[in-house]
């Protein structure tokens, strides 16, 4: 019997060593030590970590790459970004803004990025980028798989024609409903505009993803509202609160509230380290507060929490790589989560526990998944997150899409051994 592809050798994130992999079909056959098949395409993954693809399930495509256009943000803060996207908006054209999603796309499969949800504005009355990236969601899905989330950047309320425009995009095929609650004019708009959005959702069967209290105000608790509503109207397990950063400002007492209500409703927490810790804290002095939202604290409670990139290159962000690795090593950073047991905690911040928040099938290393995996120049997910590591291989569907050799230094030091490799320095046991 000939298979499409085994990788043999291979150690998987649980901590299990020295199994094979055989794919055939797209799906994953067989996981376990000494498969004797042959097949198309053997990889030796020497002993290296063999990971599940890399998800991003919080980014804003349609803004991506677009950095200097019309200007930079010179202050660095949200609202400044806000204001620049909007200046940028009448000049985007459809072609322009799907070929920068492109670009993106060939860095993310090279990083072993294979699913992103993306954040799309519905307030531009063209509906230009929902319609450029619908395009790319077809061009890309033998290599990615993209989410769309219908997004009223200038508040669903706020901006005159966005109720409209988002059941527009909806109907247009865009996956999921989002909102900016804390954007709009008054608390009790915000809580309104919660609310509608997610009875669209009910009705339509959709998934719910909103920018939540982005705000270092300790009084925006929307998140309060989504729990609610969610609870209302059934949606436990569909609906996901992005960024949450007011509740880095909030008072212990109320948040041992909160905790448990978010937890009951089953709501999908999404930090953005990256943005996180660039963007609040702004107008504080010192101490400057972190931003990132209490990951930590939300874990005892059994609370799905992930990490997205949110930016690249954009109005909001003038750096971004595609990498997922810098965005859990930003995370963990900032949520201060250096026992072992935490850090493997951030990598599956960036991979199971993002698939589960995007309701993605067949995602995983067990038999009957998708034959989707990462090769990378690092022995287990903490030397991954600490190194950065280098993706050897990216497959999809038990197809090789991307390939690089790993990263061996040559030295000339007297006494020393010729080459180094950064993988090879394991820490003590």
């Amino acid at each position: 019997m000939s298979l499409d592809l085994i990788v043999r050798n291979a150690a998987l994130p649980d901590g299990r060593a020295g199994l094979d992999i055989a794919c055939e079909g797209g799906r994953i056959t067989a996981i376990e030590a000494g498969i004797t098949a042959e097949a198309a395409r053997v990889i030796d993954a020497g002993g290296r970590l063999v990971s599940p693809p890399f998800i991003d399930c919080h980014f804003h495509m349609d803004a991506t790459l677009s950095l200097g256009l019309p200007r930079l943000n010179k202050s660095g803060t949200l609202l400044e970004g806000i204001g620049l996207w909007g200046e940028l908006k009448p000049l985007l054209t459809h072609e322009a803004v799907a070929e920068r999603a492109l670009r993106y796309c060939d860095l993310a499969v090279a990083q072993g990025l294979l699913a992103i949800r993306t954040h799309v504005d519905v307030c531009d009355d063209r509906l230009l980028a929902v319609e450029a990236l619908l395009d790319v969601r077809e061009r890309i899905a033998p290599y990615i798989d993209l989410q769309l989330v219908a997004f009223p950047q200038d508040g669903y309320y706020r901006s005159p024609n966005a109720a409209k425009n988002l059941d527009r995009a909806l109907d247009l095929g865009v996956d999921v409903v989002g909102g900016i609650p804390h954007f709009e004019r008054t608390m009790a708009d915000g809580a309104a505009s919660v609310a509608a959005l997610c009875e669209i959702a009910e009705k339509r069967g959709l998934m719910v993803d909103m920018h939540c209290d982005e705000s270092d105000d300790p009084l925006s608790r929307h998140i309060e509202t989504l729990a609610a509503e969610t609870t209302r109207l059934g949606l436990q397990g569909r609906v996901a609160g992005s960024h949450l950063t007011s509740m880095h400002s909030m008072d212990n007492y109320y948040v041992s509230k909160l905790l448990p209500l978010i937890a009951e409703a089953d709501i999908q927490v999404i930090a953005n380290p990256l943005i996180n810790i660039v963007l609040q804290g702004r107008h504080d002095t010192y101490p400057k507060r972190r931003g990132q939202t209490r990951i930590p604290e939300m874990r005892p409670h059994g609370i799905n929490a992930s990490f997205g990139q949110d930016c690249c290159m954009d109005p909001w962000y003038s750096l971004g790589s595609a990498d997922m690795l810098e965005v859990a090593h930003m995370g963990l950073h900032v949520g201060q989560m250096t026992s072992r047991e935490a850090m493997r905690f951030c990598f599956d911040a960036v991979t199971v526990n993002p698939a589960k928040a995007m309701g993605l099938d067949g995602y995983g290393l067990d038999v009957g998944c998708n034959a989707d995996m990462v090769l990378l120049q690092a022995a287990d997910p903490i030397e991954a997150i600490r190194l950065k590591a280098r993706r050897l291989a990216v497959v999809r569907r038990g197809k090789v899409i991307a390939e690089t050799p790993p990263q061996i230094a040559t030295l000339s030091l007297d006494g020393r051994p010729p080459t180094v490799d950064p993988a090879a320095y394991a820490p003590p046991v």
